[in-house]
């Protein structure tokens, strides 16, 4: 008979991590202990996951204010700096923004509206609509956008991010200038010296700002890219990943991963005969409909996997087969006409007719959003996620 259960997730815990820990052997005695208190038998092809902020943490991968105020100092010169296209969010930006504004006299704060790159919304969609406003084309200063939209507040944590940007600017000891634009161009008027702060979009944003006369121009993943005064840094991602450890130092995205995920499958390998697949993940990428966030702030979803995990799902639809090509059976003569079908499956089922609809992502950005959602952000204390029969199908036994 076949099995009756098929993908099955579970948070692991774990020792809370400090920097110089072993996590190759933290992470394969969580696992044993795990399978060992829960009942599961560790098997071929299951999955194992650790969220990226362990791996900095073990890493030591810090950065403080006063790091970052060098940084973009030494490269931007400390006078008038754009910072455009920030996220709205105090655990992934705020302390960003005061290591910039400490290394800058002045700071000239663009936003984009009506919402950030991944969805928090300062003003919404509706509004903009009934003030007349476009987005694509207007500019607004800061009193025309107070004038139009008021002090409007996150719905989730009751902020006002301008309000909140702003004073944390003044804090750091730079003047703030703020205004409202969604073309990055809109900043060279005020200042040729810009960082680009936005994620996904930082390659084109950079090319704009370059090809239109700006004199220096930084994208976020190009702060924090060597250490400064002994700090951590990453040389691929700069500070984009980074998120807040104290009100004064950011935990930076982890470097130099993959050796890590080779040896804890390395180990698992040789503790249960168990070719078991490894990866470090953060944010997943998935969009809320009611808060309107796209959750992947992180430069990616994994910044290290086995090669196990290489490429996107090559999987049937099972309800297109039951409805075309076998609209005609039922009950055990369907089961075992779809059973067939999927043992003689082509290994490269795109442009298919009879994969569409299924899910065109890759494989660990669709694992990492199940591990992102498994293991959450708060106080659950499983930073390490355990996949079993993510690679089943309906004919495994």
């Amino acid at each position: 008979m076949s099995r009756m259960v098929g993908t099955v997730s579970r948070g692991l815990r774990a020792p809370i991590i400090r920097s110089g820990d072993d996590l190759v052997d933290i992470v394969t005695r969580s696992v044993l202990e795990a399978a060992a208190d829960d009942g599961f038998t560790i098997r071929d092809r299951d999955v194992v996951a650790l969220t990226e902020a362990i791996v900095a943490r073990a890493q030591g991968n810090y950065a403080s204010v006063d790091h970052i105020a060098a940084d973009v100092r030494a490269k931007l010169g400390g006078e008038t700096v754009g910072v455009i296209f920030p996220i709205l969010s105090r655990n992934r930006f705020a302390i960003c923004l005061r290591g910039i504004a400490k290394g800058a006299k002045k700071i000239v704060l663009m936003l984009s509206y009506p919402s950030d790159e991944v969805g928090n919304h300062l003003i919404d969609m509706d509004i903009l609509d009934e003030k007349g406003i476009d987005p694509y084309k207007d500019v607004l200063d800061l009193a025309e956008y107070r004038a139009l939209f008021g002090y409007e507040k996150h719905p989730f944590t009751g902020v006002d991010y301008v309000e909140y940007y702003e004073s944390l600017i003044k804090e750091s000891g730079a003047e703030a200038e703020i205004f409202f634009a969604n073309d990055p161009r809109a900043i060279l008027s005020h200042t040729k010296n810009v960082i680009n702060c936005d994620i996904h979009t930082r390659a084109r944003t950079r090319r704009l700002l370059a090809a239109a006369g700006a004199e220096r121009v930084f994208s976020l993943d190009e702060i924090m890219t060597a250490p400064v005064d002994g700090s951590g840094y990453n040389p691929k991602y700069g500070l984009l990943g980074s998120n807040k450890s104290t009100e004064s130092q950011v935990k930076l995205f982890p470097r130099a991963c993959q050796d890590l995920v080779e040896d804890i499958q390395k180990k698992l390998l040789e503790a249960t005969g168990k070719h078991v697949e490894v990866m470090v993940y953060g944010d997943g990428a998935f969009k809320d409909p009611v808060g309107k966030i796209w959750e992947l702030a992180d430069p990616v979803v994994s910044p290290a996997y086995t090669s196990g995990l290489e490429g996107t799902p090559n999987e049937l639809k099972l309800k297109y087969l039951a409805d075309n090509d076998f609209a005609d059976l039922s009950g055990e003569a369907l089961k075992e006409a779809i059973k067939r079908e999927i043992h003689k499956k082509d290994d490269n089922l795109v442009g298919k007719m009879v994969s569409e609809g299924t899910t065109p992502r890759r494989l660990t950005d669709l694992i990492g959003s199940l591990c992102d959602l498994t293991s959450g952000s708060g106080d659950k204390g499983t930073p390490i996620v355990y996949i079993q029969g993510y690679f089943d199908n309906y004919t495994t036994e």
